[in-house]
């Protein structure tokens, strides 16, 4: 794969992902398809939008790099358009610069960042965009989002790097494995317990959730969760939910509260147990994550300490969920229930 620069761009034809939010893709769709037809029409490229009712979806733009990066620029310029409008019905007074969140095999991030940051350093300074590499990888999935702001002509001068730099990790040391894609999940769908049930709600009907059911009758049986020779709870700011406190929780999970402000909730877990909140490869806190819509980072081991931090971030739903969640992978695991 050639991976040179000439003055038109890289001799090759590229894939790139994007990820947005269904604001962001509204917008590049436009009225009826409009504003994408005009984008692939003038660009060249191919620009295909993941289907799904999710929160986030998939914008793959394919072509030769010169269409790539028209297609980038027509997109950068899309979003400055979108924040001057928004900004005559505010009051700020200094623009928000344009953010786009590339998705990149985890594999490749690497040697994005540098030896000791030396390549994001630069490819900052060349630029003058913001170029951020997530720490985790997306759910699911073995990539990484790498967010990049600033001014339209800035984000496509960085991609143009980013591009290189990729090109260059594929042809030197082709990936081990295959790289697992990230996929949006669809929408949360609102919680209810009845009668020792837990459903979810899909149009018209509520349909029973076996797992979700498991946990809520994990819940219920003891009240507060004290391990074994304890007597206060070993987790403080968490407890599992008492009879009264679940009716207020089902309260919550149903969505009641359309735009909740987001928060951030810490807590505590011994080092033994942490290994089943995180599951094999990281398949339970997926499982979590994925479930109570929450953010939940979990701090490296301490030398000394014997407790690991979680952070969970979220709007009070999600957090009350992800609690509610890692009590229950707790109970099970003390008390020999098996795995969830």
């Amino acid at each position: 794969m050639e991976s040179k620069v000439s003055e038109g761009g890289l001799n090759v034809t590229l894939t790139i992902r994007l990820l947005m939010h269904g604001k962001e893709v509204g917008s590049i769709i436009g009225k009826k398809g409009e504003t994408v037809k005009k984008m692939r029409e003038e660009s060249g490229a191919r620009i295909n939008i993941s289907e799904g009712n999710c929160p986030e979806r998939i914008v793959t733009i394919t072509g030769p790099t010169d269409a790539i990066f028209k297609a980038f620029a027509m997109i950068a310029y899309k979003f400055e358009e979108d924040i001057i409008n928004s900004m005559s019905n505010s009051t700020a007074t200094s623009k928000p610069p344009v953010t786009l969140r590339l998705v990149v095999p985890a594999s490749q991030c690497g040697s994005l960042i540098g030896k000791g940051g030396s390549k994001i350093k630069e490819i900052r300074e060349s630029t003058g965009a913001q170029v951020q590499v997530a720490g985790d990888m997306l759910p699911n999935s073995t990539e990484r989002a790498v967010t990049i702001s600033g001014t339209p002509d800035a984000i496509i001068q960085c991609v143009k790097q980013i591009c290189v730099v990729m090109l260059e990790v594929q042809s030197q040391s082709p990936p081990k494995g295959a790289t697992i894609p990230y996929r949006p999940k669809p929408a949360s769908t609102p919680v209810i317990f009845a009668g020792g049930q837990a459903y979810t709600i899909q149009g018209q009907y509520a349909i029973p959730h076996p797992d979700l059911t498991k946990l809520h009758q994990l819940a219920m049986q003891q009240t507060p969760f004290t391990p074994l020779g304890q007597t206060t709870p070993a987790f403080p700011g968490t407890a599992i939910l008492s009879p009264q406190a679940m009716s207020i929780f089902s309260y919550i999970c149903s969505g009641l509260d359309a735009n909740p402000p987001a928060s951030t909730h810490e807590l505590t877990i011994p080092n033994d147990l942490i290994g089943c909140i995180i599951g094999r490869q990281g398949t339970k806190i997926n499982e979590i994550r994925q479930m109570s819509g929450a953010q939940i980072k979990i701090a490296n081991a301490t030398e000394g300490s014997s407790e690991r931090q979680i952070t969970i971030t979220g709007t009070p739903a999600n957090i009350s969920l992800a609690q509610y969640l890692i009590n229950a992978r707790l109970t099970s695991e003390v008390t020999g229930m098996g795995a969830l």
